[in-house]
């Protein structure tokens, strides 16, 4: 395989700079050893490095000698995390295209909003989504190939099955500053916003993440991780992808999210580590303390004994062996995970710490790549996000409180939006994130809010709905929790902000009481709750909702989309 492309990445005293020689390199080191694999019908579906490298370049033949793409064109990529997903972007890469990863939950007329916008020539897709990808074919203009990750039987469809056996072509070589992927973060309403990564972004991260490996792991035997998040997500394809393969170790795609479906894999397969976000922590634990509270009297003692005794035991090991049942569940061999993609709550990531489990929180936008900070140092402050990685530079902005960014994994900008673009840089080239945060003597970042966010009251005090989530969120009665700001559209006050709480209570809350009760006892737990809170900030409305709330792909409440489905309501304060 040719190589050359992007900047130096490290890891174990080797130098890769560029992405075809890193593929090269992985495919000769590991190529017998698993790389990627998913379970289906027939049992395991597993590629080694060396088979994921033939398919890659297979695929990436295809597109150069048969369709005779062109250097720079965009290939889509509409399908569920799996291997054959992985071998889509590396071919892409191959053929000289820049990738565009799409997200499966959005509808026909988002997807075509993005497709419009970035006028890719290729739509990779797995069968699942075949008819969706015959349907925008008629609708967008610049589409005029599709590629089946699944066998079909339609002759205008290839199928990467039976694609031509060639694995050889001249791959073609860009810059480190083309663009390797362009990651749409809001197609729904709007023009869409596509974050253009270069190929420097890419492993200037990888860089960076891989000088975290003996961080993370020390002396541990690390040899396969569960992936749970989309690829689409920059964060599932950066980290839980890239950086995973780079170490040399196994990924296990599950196509189901439900805890025992998880569990079997986990036990199946001996992984050691994952890449999650909290709401998967909060769920894993709230399933952990059910089946404590369904066990005899004098199980729930004896674990609540260790439990508070973990306070004085800092070794993991012992932890460990002191939770050995809980361990055995996760399959013996898990040591950890990192959780990003939205604030982690404190009690949760110490529940799992103090039980033997690493937590190792971490911080990031897409337009950074994503990861800008990760905590793996001060794990008795579970609220830190840890420092910046090596190659970023943050402060503070003395006056708004917002977190600014520079660094070599730093976007180039948002794809044929210059304006707004300007608009995210400060004259001087620093990234504003839009986050409040504050920077520790140690370096940490601690994030307190979104700018965006912000409740400004009638007497002009400030609140950050994410501060009085924390403190509501640490109801066992309530899975999900929203609060943001509502202006009052009457009486004295009419035009200024109140604080609104959208609660959704536990299944076996909610089935405990009429409708009527459960209102009133969900406004009592919020109200003993608040007491945690200043006076001024406690909510003013609360709304129980049965429903779950919307989400975007990393398990966040679309808080915007909560306000608006509650006005449509007619809900007034």
């Amino acid at each position: 395989m040719e190589t050359d492309n992007f900047c130096a990445y490290e890891k174990s005293d080797k130098i890769y700079r560029n992405i075809l020689l890193f593929l090269q390199n992985k495919t000769q080191d590991y190529e017998n050893r698993i790389a990627l694999g998913i379970r289906n019908a027939h049992g395991w579906n597993e590629f080694t490095y060396k088979g994921i490298g033939e398919l890659s370049r297979k695929i990436g033949c295809y597109l150069i000698k048969n369709i005779g793409v062109a250097k720079g064109e965009r290939l889509a990529i509409l399908s569920e995390s799996r291997p054959e997903f992985g071998a889509g972007v590396f071919a892409s890469i191959l053929a000289g295209m820049i990738t565009v990863p799409l997200d499966i939950k959005l509808t026909k007329y988002e997807l075509k909003s993005i497709l419009e916008d970035c006028t890719p020539s290729v739509i990779v897709v797995s069968g699942q989504f075949l008819q969706t990808a015959k349907e925008l074919l008629k609708e967008v203009e610049s589409i005029k190939h599709i590629i089946c990750l699944d066998d079909t039987e339609e002759a205008d469809i290839a199928s990467i099955n039976a694609l031509p056996r060639d694995y050889e072509a001249k791959w073609r070589h860009r810059s480190s500053k083309s663009t390797a992927l362009i990651i749409y973060t809001s197609g729904t309403t709007g023009a869409p916003k596509g974050v253009e990564i270069s190929f420097n972004n890419m492993l200037t991260q990888l860089s960076d993440l891989s000088y975290l490996y003996k961080k993370f792991f020390g002396n541990k035997q690390i040899t396969s991780l569960l992936s749970i998040l989309p690829m689409n997500h920059l964060f599932e394809l950066t980290v839980g992808f890239s950086m995973i393969l780079s170490w040399g170790l196994s990924i296990y795609y599950t196509k189901s999210l439900k805890p025992k479906d998880i569990l079997s894999i986990m036990q199946e397969k001996n992984i050691n580590f994952m890449i999650v976000v909290p709401a998967f922590l909060k769920l894993l634990k709230a399933g952990i303390e059910s089946e404590i509270k369904a066990s005899p009297k004098p199980a729930q003692f004896l674990f609540k004994i260790m439990y508070a005794a973990t306070k004085f035991i800092p070794s993991y090991t012992i932890r460990k062996l002191m939770f050995y049942k809980i361990h055995k569940k996760f399959g013996g061999k898990f040591y950890g995970c990192i959780s990003g993609g939205a604030p982690l709550d404190v009690s949760v990531g110490e529940f799992f710490e103090r039980i033997g489990i690493r937590v190792f929180q971490g911080y990031g936008l897409t337009e950074t790549s994503p990861v800008v900070s990760v905590n793996y140092d001060k794990c008795s402050d579970i609220a830190s996000v840890g420092r910046p990685l090596n190659s970023v530079q943050a402060k503070i902005d003395t006056k708004t409180g917002e977190l600014l960014l520079k660094g070599g994994s730093v976007m180039k900008g948002y794809y044929n939006r210059p304006e707004l673009t300007c608009e995210v840089f400060t004259h001087d080239g620093w990234l504003h994130t839009g986050d409040i945060a504050n920077i520790d003597k140690d370096g940490h970042i601690h994030i307190t809010g979104r700018i965006k966010n912000m409740i400004v009251l009638s007497g002009g005090k400030k609140v950050f709905p994410e501060e009085v989530e924390s403190v509501l969120e640490k109801s066992d009665k309530f899975a999900e929790v929203c609060v943001f700001g509502a202006f009052r559209k009457s009486g004295t006050k009419e035009g200024t902000e109140d604080i609104v709480a959208v609660i959704v209570p536990t299944e076996a809350f909610k089935a405990r009481y009429s409708d009527e009760e459960l209102q009133t006892r969900v406004r009592q737990e919020v109200k003993i709750l608040s007491t945690r809170l200043a006076p001024y900030k406690r909510p003013v409305t609360i709304v129980v909702q049965k429903e779950p709330l919307p989400k975007t792909t990393t398990r966040k409440v679309k808080r915007k989309e909560v306000k608006e489905l509650l006005e449509a309501k007619e809900f007034a304060i």
